[in-house]
């Protein structure tokens, strides 16, 4: 096996900083097979990150600086995220061959008419999606634009643990990549596939619907794992970090599991079917075919069995890593059960290959 997955001058490490850890996962390729290189996850000091903004720069700086040690990674470069809510995106028509200065010049004009900030305060990048579907003269181009500070921020986080922010994505194009990995791992006839990804994150739980492997509908609400944490602290007379603990290693009274656990499950069963709901409500589709499950709630032993049976449809659980191999430095455990949590760092990674 030896050299056969080299690692490139661009290889990027896929951060992901949610709102209570970054996370950090390095890949390589062979042909079309992947290797985990080096991952880890360090916690963020309480209210670091609220809602996906940055509010502690110093803090998260230095849980960049931690995670990058424990990984024990020697890459200086990496792909991070803005959240869906902070970016606007928008496809627009527009007359086919341009050269790419001739696009950009004119989606600035265009754009003034779909962006409500002055542009000056705005980053923006288009990609061509293709033919337009009406008319084959024309291309249809996927406009993103965030407000700077949204990314400026993140490279200020980087750049103080000495890393380099090559690319800046948003959290619903990282997933919809990682899910291509998943794709086959579904079975058959996946083509004309509906699957809703909802990612149970500590503060927000997000639903993203895929339509033959494209994002069609995204919609955050709040809600996630730090409920159960709180329950956790109130109940037992914990703190946020003892609960924390015992929420992932066990070691809680008798009653934990009926009185605590399973109302948080149920709760989460709701969160999904009514999310789902929602998505129903706003057009064309009435079913799907799969619920995956992400996020570091995720992991909750026989959260996906129990929303299968309440909802009636297929659940499971995401694991992006079940068919790489891994490098010996990397603890497939630890991996297996953080591999829910690791859907947008691994779709950051693999922006390396892109």
């Amino acid at each position: 096996m030896l050299g056969l997955f080299t690692k490139k001058a661009n290889t990027l490490l896929g951060i992901d900083i949610s709102s209570t850890s970054v996370k950090l996962l390095e890949l390589s390729r062979s042909g079309s097979r992947y290797k985990v290189e080096a991952y880890a996850v360090e916690p963020l000091p309480p209210n670091a990150v609220v809602e996906k903004n940055i509010a502690e720069l110093e803090g998260v700086g230095q849980a960049l600086s931690r995670v990058l040690a424990k990984a024990k990674s020697g890459v200086k470069t990496a792909a991070v995220a803005v959240a869906g809510s902070a970016v606007i995106t928008k496809t627009i028509e527009m007359e086919a061959g341009l050269s790419e200065d001739d696009l950009e010049n004119q989606l600035k004009i265009e754009a003034d008419q779909y962006i409500p900030y002055p542009l000056e305060e705005v980053a923006i990048d288009f990609e061509v999606q293709g033919p337009a579907p009406r008319n084959p003269e024309r291309v249809e181009v996927l406009l993103a634009a965030c407000r700077k500070e949204n990314v400026e921020v993140r490279e200020a986080a980087l750049a103080l643990a000495g890393l380099t922010a090559k690319v800046v994505d948003v959290e619903a194009y990282a997933l919809e990549r990682a899910y291509g990995l998943l794709e086959a791992q579904l079975g058959a006839g996946h083509d004309e596939m509906t699957v809703a990804v909802v990612d149970i994150g500590a503060t927000m739980t997000t639903l993203s619907v895929l339509h033959n492997g494209r994002t069609i509908y995204t919609r955050e609400q709040l809600f996630g794992g730090k409920q159960l944490t709180e329950e956790i602290q109130r109940r037992y007379g914990l703190s946020v970090e003892e609960a924390g603990l015992a929420k992932k290693q066990g070691g809680l009274p008798d009653d934990y599991d009926s009185e605590v656990l399973q109302p948080f499950k149920e709760a989460v069963v709701q969160q999904v079917s009514r999310s789902l709901q929602f998505f129903f409500a706003a057009g064309q589709f009435n079913d799907v075919d799969y619920i995956l499950l992400a996020g570091g709630t995720a992991s909750i032993p026989d959260l996906d069995r129990l929303i299968q049976q309440k909802i009636g449809t297929q659940t499971l659980v995401a694991n992006p890593f079940a068919d790489m191999a891994l490098s010996s430095k990397v603890n497939a455990g630890a991996l297996a059960s953080d591999a829910p949590a690791l859907m947008i760092a691994c779709g950051l990674a693999m922006r390396s290959f892109d």
